[in-house]
């Protein structure tokens, strides 16, 4: 008989692994509507995605956890946090790719597993071991010495880790399911998205149904590349401890360098090699933490 421990364990590394392959390579949809302003595209994301998740919902069902959700009192306050927390991480990734710095992106989602960390220790009471405590200060120190090279905090980098590592907190202590929730997102984003983009419209500055049939297409497609991997990181962070799910999110950012570096020809210096070696390297002992306490 399986466990179904195990098994729920199992469905939550299949749903992170998938999520964070699909934010990897997410750039390079990005950079192909580089030319759409920030908070355009910002707009359009939640219109398609609220689109997306809605039919979702219609076939699987879902109405009734909706409602339930909204006459929570306490569930409504989170989601307004949640909702705030995702629109400034999707806004701010959003300029960094189109102002190639997906470098300092990926910084920023190096960071987010050593935030995660933090975050399970200090609200989820998640124990923290030596190794674990190294690799945080680890981080911490090339953060510092790559600040310190340029004169002003990786700010994006921050902002990304931050906002998000934060989300994953809410959304991993939600009983909200990952797609309704999802869904009551965007749907607090929508009325300010509908009217932004009807404004645009208006002045005739929009692109939607004025650049291209490509273009058009694009834009739609910004539902699937949000809801998509966010489903599948919601899911993961109501099966998986926090630090684990963190943990796993280095694929992402491992895609975002090497796009970065090899793709886009963005600089690499000295600080850089410092600052991201010695995140790999409190990656790298928190992998053979986890593997000695595994063994135990």
């Amino acid at each position: 008989m399986n466990d179904p421990v195990s098994k729920q364990k199992k469905v939550g590394v299949a749903c992170a692994l998938g999520a964070y392959v699909l934010w990897g390579f997410v750039p390079i949809y990005y950079k192909a509507v580089a030319h759409i302003p920030v908070f355009e595209l910002l707009a359009h994301r939640c219109v398609w995605s609220l689109l997306l998740t809605t039919i979702l919902i219609l076939i699987v069902g879902g109405w009734r956890e909706s409602i339930k959700s909204l006459r929570s009192g306490g569930a409504v306050v989170g989601l307004l946090a949640s909702t705030a927390l995702v629109a400034t991480n999707w806004t701010v990734f959003m300029w960094a790719i189109a102002n190639d710095r997906v470098l300092e992106a990926s910084l920023g989602y190096y960071i987010n597993p050593l935030i995660s960390i933090l975050l399970g220790y200090v609200f989820l009471h998640e124990r923290l071991r030596k190794l674990q405590i190294l690799s945080v200060l680890l981080a911490t120190g090339g953060v510092v010495v790559l600040t310190v090279a340029q004169g002003v905090p990786p700010w994006v980098a921050l902002a990304l880790a931050c906002s998000f590592g934060t989300y994953g907190l809410l959304r991993k202590t939600s009983k909200m399911g990952s797609l309704v929730g999802l869904n009551l997102e965007t749907l607090l984003l929508m009325l300010p998205a509908l009217v932004y983009l009807a404004s645009l419209a208006g002045r005739g500055t929009g692109h939607f149904g004025v650049v291209s049939r490509t273009t058009d297409l694009l834009l739609v497609f910004a539902g699937v590349a949000t809801a998509v991997p966010l489903l599948l990181f919601t899911s993961a962070a109501r099966r998986l401890r926090l630090s684990t799910v963190g943990f796993l999110q280095f694929l992402a950012p491992s895609i975002h360098f090497l796009l970065a570096v090899w793709l886009y020809g963005e600089s690499f210096t000295a600080a850089h090699a410092f600052c991201f070696g010695t995140i790999w390297a409190a990656l790298a002992l928190y992998v053979v933490d986890a593997m000695r306490s595994k063994a135990k």
